[in-house]
């Protein structure tokens, strides 16, 4: 008795899909307001009015240029006397809660 062969199937070409152009996302203009800069963080990025994006770059610029994270736990900012003053006396906050500490400074 001769043994059968298994038919073998054609997967069905799917089409191709035309590939779009993606426009470049455009800031919110929330965000690029200049806000006024509390005097305790002005000793930190400077007292000109800065977007809230200008200011936390210059808040981590800051941190990093002074060493401030810490070497455990890098999610955790450990204050200086400048800093401190911004995180409402904290020795150490975390980068999450840093950024709510720091929209206090601003107006």
């Amino acid at each position: 008795m001769p043994k059968k062969t298994a038919a073998k199937k054609t997967a069905a070409k799917k089409p191709v899909a035309k590939k779009t152009v993606k426009k470049k996302r455009t800031p919110s203009p929330a965000f690029m307001k200049p806000l006024q800069i509390s005097d305790s963080l002005a000793k930190v990025v400077g007292n000109k009015p800065l977007p809230r994006t200008e200011v936390v770059k210059k808040l981590w610029a800051y941190i990093k240029k002074n060493n401030l994270q810490d070497s455990a736990n890098k999610r955790m900012i450990n204050a200086d006397a400048n800093l401190k003053a911004v995180f409402g006396g904290k020795e150490k906050v975390s980068m999450f809660d840093m950024t709510k500490l720091v929209s206090k400074h601003l107006s």
